[in-house]
């Protein structure tokens, strides 16, 4: 599908795009992890952006179709959470507008590195988070004892640009990764 002009916008996580996208994205959390969910499961909401954060969501012709945010961990390193896609946008550039936004953020706020988790079922998103340069990482912060989290790093003290060279040897860790992962917690 060929790259799409996207209007990138910072938003109210509390906002109505901003809950509607994320209410999909938990649907197919669901799905895709059904042994972690229960009817009785609270669906997910956002907490207001935190100084120096920002929620930011792409929409194309006036239609929320991406998302993501940046929460700042400690004055160096800020994690990138919420990521979703809608179906109908998914391999036309949404993510990696949702991204290129984010890391632009990070950048001017003065960050030094973006970390994030992914689901191990979540082979796009992993594939997507490579090709753009980041690196997996053990389990951080509250990961650490997820074994369904797969995360990931990207330095900012360099220049913004993607990092296609990394894709075969990261493929390999990753699939070693997914298979040594059994599935148990909330996703």
């Amino acid at each position: 599908m060929p790259a799409t002009a996207y209007r990138i916008a910072e938003v109210d996580p509390l906002g109505v795009d901003a809950l509607t996208l994320l209410r999909e994205a938990a649907i197919e959390a669901r799905e895709l992890y059904p042994e972690l969910h229960t009817s009785t499961n609270p669906w997910p909401t956002n907490t207001p952006t935190p100084p120096h954060g920002v929620y930011i969501i792409a929409y194309l012709w006036d239609q929320p179709v991406a998302m993501g945010a940046h929460h700042p961990i400690d004055r160096e390193r800020t994690e990138i959470r919420r990521m979703y896609v809608t179906r109908s946008a998914r391999r036309s550039g949404a993510a990696r507008a949702v991204l290129q936004a984010l890391e632009a953020h990070a950048r001017a706020r003065g960050f030094n590195q973006l970390l994030l988790e992914t689901g191990s079922k979540q082979h796009a998103a992993m594939a997507l988070y490579e090709s753009y340069g980041f690196s997996c990482i053990a389990p951080f912060g509250p990961y650490a004892s997820d074994p369904t989290s797969v995360c990931y790093a990207k330095s900012l003290s360099t220049p913004a640009r993607p990092n296609l060279s990394l894709k075969r040897t990261v493929r390999r860790r990753r699939s070693r990764a997914v298979r040594s992962r059994p599935l148990s917690s909330v996703r």
